[in-house]
């Protein structure tokens, strides 16, 4: 088996960057640890001053100025908790020495081991994991649900696999992801979530993504193992991870491609069957293109029912290409009549993206600004609003921690007259984030859903890592939402003592 666990393995992820201290230039075959520095729904932006709408400003029909009512579904001692956990997070100084402990021979003891995961799950994976088995995590997706009205996006929380027998093994976590999925009320969940990188093995996925750069740039270069897909480059895609032409794919490997097809389906079989939404995670460029060859892939097999996507490809809007990217897409799908499902996000690798095309002599694929992102998200987001409404069979899940973006669609989709709660567009954030957002979108009227994920604590530690690094940057969503819970504390206690 080769899930990579505890020390310095645990965050390491082939063909993924330091978010660390970077030691020298990357190169395209390094496997270095890899913490990515920005959130995947939400890509790191300057800290402005922290401001409280009013009830009718910015936010249209999203009110995040009255702390009582956002926290009113939450108890004092959750709240207490959730305070806590992201200050802590907050601090950086904090955040590195944790990350020491993690890859320090302390975790070879296993006295002082059992200490650190224990500290661990108590607090960071509590809050930000919903259990350490698909049974435990539908109970918290449950639990969410009947306290506040959020619904639950399950997800094993795997990081990747290297070999064939991991990626089996990993395929049946999530097929029991869709067990647990389909034994809540519908009410309660709203997608699961796969990764292709926990069920075909990251070399493979590297050395695909490679041949189809090249097909790409070559019209006289045919791939004979390839499937219907979709379009998966635009002419504005980032193409110097290939400078030649590669070794076309071994007899081994082209089976390692058929069995990696063979679990993909089973999964999406399994979803189709249980009539359950799923999910497919993005990752970096140099991976990118063959994810999304294979999600499309599976979706023209799988998504046959005309008003309802079964697989939805995710878009991450911090790419200069992503918006030609996402209109060819949805061209040929149109064109295919094949109903599609996108889950959009603003990205999260881009200091690791921007050192390894620098590294390789290229500009960044990342637009140069945050304002760039923003406008590039918003646009893609009021895109795939309008096929939504347009009584096609397209699905959209909005994946923001963004405030401006949400007041955005919920004022499109008052323009474009949709029914918030027919499940054609949803919102969603990371489980223990931006709970203020997800409360007030909930209050607006929208689906709204909590990326869940689950599984041992050992194997949530990137994940965690993730969520530390994240916190501790200068994100203005979690600063105002841990503003409003010390607000919303502090009334609770004067109203107590009074």
């Amino acid at each position: 088996m080769a899930t990579r666990l505890l020390r310095t393995n645990f965050i390491r992820r082939p063909y993924r960057f330091s978010a660390l201290k970077p030691v020298g230039p990357p190169t395209v075959t390094a496997s270095t640890a890899a913490v990515p520095d920005i959130l995947s729904f939400g890509q790191q932006e300057p800290e402005p001053p922290l401001h409280h709408p009013k009830p009718n400003e910015a936010h249209h029909d999203i009110d995040l100025s009255d702390q009582a009512r956002l926290f009113s579904s939450m108890p004092t001692s959750a709240l207490l908790r959730s305070t806590a956990v992201l200050h802590a997070a907050a601090i950086g100084p904090m955040v590195d020495v944790g990350s020491w402990i993690m890859s320090s021979k302390l975790m070879d003891t296993a006295l002082t081991r059992g200490m650190v995961l224990g500290l661990v799950k108590s607090t960071f994976y509590d809050h930000f994991c919903a259990g350490e088995d698909a049974a435990a995590a539908a109970e918290r997706v449950r639990s969410v649900y009947e306290a506040s009205g959020l619904k639950g996006m399950l997800v094993y929380g795997v990081e990747h696999a290297d070999d064939a027998a991991t990626c089996d093994e990993n395929m049946q976590h999530f097929l029991r992801t869709i067990e647990a999925a389909k034994s809540l009320p519908t009410s309660h969940f709203s997608s699961v979530v796969v990764k292709i990188t926990a069920i075909c093995p990251i070399s493979l996925l590297k050395r695909v993504s490679d041949l189809l750069r090249w097909e790409y740039k070559s019209q006289n270069f045919k791939l004979s193992w390839k499937l219907r897909s979709f379009p998966v480059f635009s002419d504005s895609s980032p193409l110097y991870h290939t400078n030649s032409e590669p070794e076309p794919l071994t007899a081994e490997e082209e089976r390692e491609l058929e069995a990696a097809h063979v679990r993909i389906q089973e999964i999406c079989r399994k979803c189709q069957e249980s009539n359950v939404p799923l999910l497919v995670d993005a990752e970096d460029t140099i991976l990118q293109p063959a994810i999304d060859y294979m999600a499309y892939s599976s979706a023209i097999i799988f998504n046959t029912d005309k008003d309802r996507p079964i697989v939805y490809n995710t878009i991450q809007a911090y790419l200069r290409d992503a918006g030609e990217r996402l209109h060819l897409a949805v061209q040929e799908a149109e064109k295919e009549g094949v109903p599609m499902g996108f889950k959009l996000v603003r990205g999260a690798y881009m200091s690791s993206e921007a050192r390894l095309a620098d590294s390789l002599g290229h500009k960044s694929p990342i637009h140069d600004t945050i304002q760039n992102t923003h406008a590039c998200y918003n646009d893609c987001m009021t895109f795939l609003m309008e096929k939504a409404s347009n009584g096609s069979g397209f699905g959209v899940v909005l994946a923001t921690h963004n405030a401006d973006s949400g007041g955005l669609a919920s004022k499109k989709a008052s323009e474009l007259n949709i029914d918030k709660k027919n499940g054609k567009i949803e919102f969603a954030q990371l489980y223990g984030m931006s709970d203020a957002l997800s409360f007030g979108l909930k209050r607006a009227g929208f689906n709204v859903s909590k990326y869940m994920p689950y599984g041992p604590v050992e194997t949530a530690i990137p994940y965690l890592l993730r969520r530390a690094y994240e916190n501790r940057g200068m994100m203005a969503t979690g600063a105002n939402d841990r503003q409003l819970m010390r607000m919303e504390l502090k009334r609770r206690l004067i109203a107590g003592i009074a």
